[in-house]
């Protein structure tokens, strides 16, 4: 291994404060753990929490080798709340500029030669901030399609970070569209560590903790619930499906993301009469192991980004179900490792389900593909590796920051 001076300087910033841990910290810190120590010296600007009670990220971090902590908080996240709350919030934030000198002070001190970050508002900008005040490039993760919604303070930092890495080429044309230039966004695919997802001999205690027959087809889907996600669109398939195949059983894995959202899923299984066939598992540590012993993976999720969980689940041997629609034709293989219907054709859906239901031998060899394709595409080696070579190029210098039209007009 070189001296640090004979490595790219990367300095990762990722000051998140509010639980849970996002999946765009969780690829960061994929990209921290699998980038080449031989090439990289790797640096994280990350907030610690108290002596006894580390952040999630701190935590994980410390599982993983070689690694320059900087300690640095640029204060609490903005809550939605009242504007006494957000004004409360504000004056928290007042030392974070004293904090930002002190990490450009170490950007100089380290010879850091690139700043790499997620597209959270607060980390993008005081980036393009820290490139400012340091003449250091900065390189933005996007893990969100471009949208309306985003705020001016994540706005100003992509706009202005020297490179964008999107997470599928449906995230990439949403940027184009909106004006950004196509040749400075590069497109990573996510990857997954496999050794977590590897498939395994079932000895039957989920079903048993579900109450489901050992040989009862089962469904499973895994993700926040709420509308985009499409957990209403797959129950109301499962009942359709139900109707020749009176055995089948849906887990679905997950806490809802807005109060009040689970409620309406428990009526609509009510109304359709599914209370013996629907399980809301809640949050769990053991994805695998649940996946391990369903017949496949069904998520219905409109204009899906990446998709992490279909290349989980992919890994797993299940076959996919999902929509044409997002990131998700570009990880399932339509008819290869899973099949796609339209968004909105419920019909379809219905269709797809009851294929992999009804045949056994189908869903094998999907699921056998899938392992495949995820072994060979979807490694946080290979993620780790591209986004590295991107970095390497920005600090290359070879490359100019995206603008967008109304920046160059």
């Amino acid at each position: 291994m070189g001296t640090p001076m004979d490595r790219l300087r990367v300095l990762f910033v990722n000051t998140p404060t509010l639980p849970p841990m996002g999946a765009d910290t969780w690829v960061q810190l994929q990209v921290l753990e699998h980038l080449d120590r031989a090439t990289h010296d790797v640096h994280i600007a990350l907030v610690t929490g108290p002596r006894d009670r580390p952040t999630p990220t701190l935590s994980r971090v410390r599982t993983i080798s070689d690694v320059h902590v900087v300690p640095t908080n640029f204060g609490p996240e903005f809550r939605t709340g009242t504007v006494p709350d957000k004004i409360v919030t504000l004056a928290k934030t007042l030392p974070a500029p004293l904090r930002l000198l002190r990490l450009a002070a170490y950007i100089r001190r380290h010879k850091i030669q690139v700043i790499y970050t997620s597209d959270r508002p607060r980390d993008a900008y005081a980036c393009t901030l820290l490139s400012r005040m340091t003449g250091v490039p900065t390189v933005v993760h996007l893990h969100v399609a471009y949208g309306d919604w985003m705020n001016r303070m994540l706005t100003t930092g992509m706009q202005r970070a020297d490179a964008l890495i999107a997470i599928s080429e449906f995230t990439k044309r949403s940027f184009i569209t909106a004006g950004y230039a196509a040749d400075d966004i590069h497109v990573v695919h996510n990857g997954i560590d496999l050794d977590r997802w590897v498939p395994s001999a079932d000895d039957g205690a989920i079903r048993r903790e579900f109450a489901i027959p050992a040989d009862a087809p089962m469904i499973v889907s895994v993700c926040r619930l709420f509308a985009p996600k499409g957990p209403a669109e797959l129950i109301r398939a499962v009942a359709d499906v139900r109707l020749q195949r009176p055995d089948l059983r849906l887990v679905i894995v997950g806490e809802e993301l807005y109060a009040g959202y689970r409620t309406e899923l428990d009526a609509l299984v009510d109304e359709l009469g599914l209370r013996d066939c629907v399980t809301f598992a809640g949050r769990r540590s053991d994805v695998p192991a649940i996946m391990g012993t369903a017949d496949l993976y069904a998520m219905p999720s409109f204009e899906e980004p990446f998709g992490l969980v279909f290349v989980e689940a992919m890994a797993m041997r299940l076959p996919v179900v999902a929509l044409a629609s997002g990131g998700a034709p570009e990880i399932v293989e339509h008819d290869i490792t899973g099949l796609l219907s339209a968004p909105g054709d419920h019909a379809a859906l219905v269709h797809n389900i009851r294929m992999l239901v009804d045949q056994p031998e189908l869903r094998a060899a999907m699921g056998a593909r899938g392992r495949e394709v995820a072994l060979s595409r979807f490694s946080s080696t290979r993620m780790a590796a591209e986004v590295g070579a991107v970095l390497a190029l920005i600090a290359s210098g070879t490359k100019r920051r995206p603008r967008t039209h109304k920046e160059q007009s």
